[in-house]
């Protein structure tokens, strides 16, 4: 796996960037960040989109996902050059699922990438088509034997769909494991998480894990993952080695959104429930402060150093960044309508955006 973007060498710079070459051909070193902290708008990038969320490559390919909207997924380079929009339409019979007959269409929601950058893991909210005749909503219960959806496992170098994956219903959001074994999915309508084996692309288990689960992060070592329930005060903390659950109980009303630090001692969540961002000591599972970014913050991204936060504000039409060593705002910048979706890509320090109301918008760092 080429190194991350800060090389950690006591070593001069220009030896850094040789031995960061040598690992990594393609490597180029970031751009400084602007020393007072602040963030500038670089690109908007329109047309026929309505991103629910924005996933990087990791290797300068971004996938925009428009949900049940303008279905296609379209994928972006790092020039903001649209290199091709991929269809979410399906015949189940070239990927042998027989029971299922005819075309079909998805909605793709949220997207994550392999280490290696080589594939993107695409949920659909919903399927359409012969054979789902019970789609999930966003206020659902297990109850209501919704129809389980599919994920899509796209080559990022040929950008076509390779093989579908069969998950529960309504999948919100998914990761890949550090590691590469395992992509984890949070089935909102099956308040559960299913486990898919990478080497044989199939759901291998279902945990059980409460009302409406979402974000989901994992520690650099793939050894635990962490599962936000928003019907609830509470994280849940997954042993990946043998799948049993512990928690983090009291965490503040309606985590929505995870990300955990490099070294793995700090959980930060948003609380859609409080409008607030917490910082979680993972030792003791006890928050150690709460932040208000803006009104209604959704999702967030985390540098690749672990310094920084970036928080989209559903309400504030806005994108905050948060120094995470004593969680303050140091900079704010206004989107579009809507901001929903947003990663970071350390190869050039910048933000991507996704705004529901039908853009996406890059920010340097």
């Amino acid at each position: 796996k080429p190194p991350a973007i800060n090389i950690h060498y006591n070593l001069p710079n220009g030896f850094q960037t040789a031995i960061a070459l040598l690992k990594n051909p393609s490597f180029v070193e970031a751009p400084p960040r602007d020393p007072s902290g602040k963030m500038s708008h670089l690109k908007t990038i329109t047309g026929p989109i309505a991103p629910k969320s924005i996933e990087p490559s990791g290797q300068g390919l971004f996938f925009p996902h428009n949900m049940i909207y303008p279905h296609p997924i379209p994928v972006y380079d790092r020039n903001f050059d649209l290199v091709k929009t991929i269809p979410d339409s399906i015949k189940f019979s070239d990927f042998g699922f027989s029971k299922f007959t005819g075309d079909h269409r998805g909605s793709p929601v949220e997207a994550s990438c392999s280490p290696d950058g080589k594939y993107a893991y695409v949920a659909n909210y919903k399927m359409y088509g012969s054979g789902f005749s019970r789609p999930g909503n966003d206020r659902c219960s297990p109850a209501g034997r919704n129809d389980d959806s599919f994920m899509y496992k796209i080559n990022t170098e040929t950008l076509n769909i390779e093989q579908v994956i069969q998950v529960g219903p309504v999948p919100k959001f998914n990761t890949v494991t550090p590691d590469g074994r395992f992509v984890l999915v949070s089935n909102w309508c099956g308040w559960d998480l299913s486990i898919v084996d990478t080497q044989i692309d199939q759901e291998i288990k279902r945990l059980k894990i409460g009302r409406y689960p979402r974000g989901i992060a994992v520690d650099s070592n793939s050894e635990f993952a962490y599962v936000a329930v928003m019907g609830s005060t509470q994280i849940a903390q997954i042993n990946l080695n043998d799948f049993s659950l512990t928690w983090l109980n009291n965490v503040g009303r309606s985590p929505r959104h995870l990300n955990i630090d490099p070294q793995g001692k700090f959980l930060y969540t948003t609380l859609n429930g409080e409008g607030t961002v917490a910082k979680i000591n993972l030792e003791t599972g006890k928050v150690i402060r709460r932040i208000s970014t803006g009104s209604a913050p959704r999702s967030m991204a985390i540098s690749d150093d672990g310094q920084f936060l970036y928080v989209v504000n559903y309400h504030s039409n806005s994108m905050s960044k948060v120094r995470t060593e004593d969680m303050r705002v140091i900079h704010t910048v206004r989107t579009n309508h809507r901001p929903i979706g947003v990663t970071y890509d350390p190869h050039k320090r910048q933000v991507w955006v996704a705004c529901y109301s039908g853009s996406v918008m890059v920010f340097q760092d």
